[in-house]
């Protein structure tokens, strides 16, 4: 099964993001344009409020058994609208670059496999848009040549895994290089970067600023677990250069990348 290769690669793509007053693309009810393609914010909307009817229902499911009652922030999952919109506008763009570069896509990790540790039921549209972009990004960093690796794509990567709390934070460049290793999942995933932020650039991607920075929803195991996070990468005015060592915290679980 890929799939187990595919959790341990980290999916980190740089995304461009504008604001919607450019071009004319300003309708306050779009979160944002991929080419000629409009996500409503009742899109994205309705996306998030089946994940927390989903998750909320699982949660009495479980409680039920056991006779107990949940208290109301436990009805509550952490998924976020701006959760929603990142895999959105990933998988989309993530469609145009495989059918550009005629990269076959193996319908191989499905929802069922990430619902434990997602925490969100397979039937959650949210958790089929991370399946389906579990095997796009899989299949784009196998196809695309490695990038060279940095220092500042290495600790943006483990800045970004940082603020889960899935690794310490405050380690220095030499100490993130020694848990990371050979960095192969760095170079990959910023393959993976360069060909979203084309792709995104060509096809005028634009993106409501209600919204935060656009992150590429991305996956890491470590070694006993899938840690889920998103990486911003381009903010709504340019690139983001401010790499200084976040406030996240501890925590004993090594990242395996």
């Amino acid at each position: 099964m890929r799939a187990r290769r595919l959790f341990a690669a980290a999916s980190v793509a740089a995304l461009a993001a504008l604001s919607l007053t450019a071009c004319g693309r300003s309708a306050p009810d779009v979160a944002a344009y991929v080419g000629d393609t409009r996500y409503s914010v009742d899109r994205v909307d309705e996306i998030y409020a089946d994940a927390q009817a989903q998750y909320a229902d699982a949660v009495r499911g479980q409680r039920a058994a056991t006779g107990a009652s949940p208290a109301p922030e436990e009805l509550r999952s952490s998924v976020t609208r701006q959760d929603v919109l990142n895999l959105l506008i990933a998988v989309d763009l993530g469609k145009r670059v495989v059918a550009e570069k005629k990269i076959e896509v193996k319908d191989e990790v499905s929802p069922e496999q990430l619902q434990a540790q997602l925490q969100m039921p397979a039937a959650a549209e949210y958790a089929k848009l991370w399946g389906e972009w579990v095997d796009i990004s899989g299949a784009l960093q196998q196809e695309l040549p490695p990038a060279d690796l940095s220092d500042d794509a290495i600790m943006a990567v483990y800045q970004a895994i940082a603020k889960t709390g899935a690794i310490r934070a405050g380690l220095s460049v030499d100490q993130v290089k020694q848990a990371f290793g050979e960095g192969g999942f760095v170079r990959s995933a910023t393959a993976l970067s360069a060909a979203l932020r084309e792709e995104a650039d060509k096809v005028d991607t634009t993106v409501n600023p209600k919204y935060g920075p656009i992150g590429v929803p991305s996956v890491v195991s470590t070694g006993q677990s899938l840690v889920f996070y998103a990486l911003p990468y381009i903010n709504h005015d340019g690139p983001v250069t401010d790499i200084s060592t976040p406030e996240a915290p501890e925590t004993s679980a090594p990242v395996n990348p």
